[in-house]
């Protein structure tokens, strides 16, 4: 599928980091990033334009945390990425910006739960080696676990991509598997 972003990786990257300085939060978007660059394989739709906007996606929230996501999202607008920035000022359904792309959706899917399979991920001996998806279902059922992800959250990105969100989790997995060198796992 051809690009329907101008924005290169070098250009978005710089933005990010303009941004966010903290390794967590650069490493939350890399993450997000290879998530959506997957989900866009996987759906046969623009890879670069999913990664991008699953590696800006967080971009404003360290430096602007009340005024999140609407920064990047403007300057987005201002670059002519609109797909990109309305994906992005939708990523979480409680800000009632309506879903209507498979971007808008895979966005609300991968945010939260990839960094919920991280987080759980890290915690064991093995790292993501040998994970499974039961595990991970467990640890959704532990609010006290990484307490921070909405849980409702995560079971309503898998409905907007129309998957079991053991499909979806299994999914994330992989992707995550596939890189662990990079990302630490």
């Amino acid at each position: 599928m051809a690009n329907t972003t101008q924005l290169t990786r070098s250009e978005a990257y710089r933005m990010l980091t303009e941004m966010t300085s903290s390794p967590s939060l650069l490493l939350h978007a890399r993450t997000v990033e290879l998530v959506m660059e997957a989900l866009a394989r996987h759906l046969g739709e623009d890879e670069q334009l999913f990664a991008l906007t699953g590696l800006l996606h967080d971009a404003d929230y360290e430096q602007y945390p009340d005024k999140h996501p609407q920064v990047i999202v403007n300057q987005l607008n201002e670059l002519g990425e609109k797909e990109m920035a309305h994906a992005i000022a939708g990523h979480y359904t409680k800000w009632n910006v309506p879903r209507n792309s498979l971007l808008d959706k895979a966005i609300v899917a991968a945010d939260e739960l990839t960094g919920f399979i991280y987080a759980a991920a890290l915690i064991r001996p093995t790292k993501i080696e040998g994970m499974k998806t039961k595990s991970v279902t467990k640890k959704l059922k532990t609010a006290k676990f990484a307490a921070s992800v909405d849980r409702e959250e995560v079971r309503i990105g898998a409905e907007l991509l129309g998957w079991e969100l053991n499909t979806l989790i299994d999914f994330i997995i992989k992707v995550l598997h596939t890189n662990k060198e990079e990302l630490g796992l």
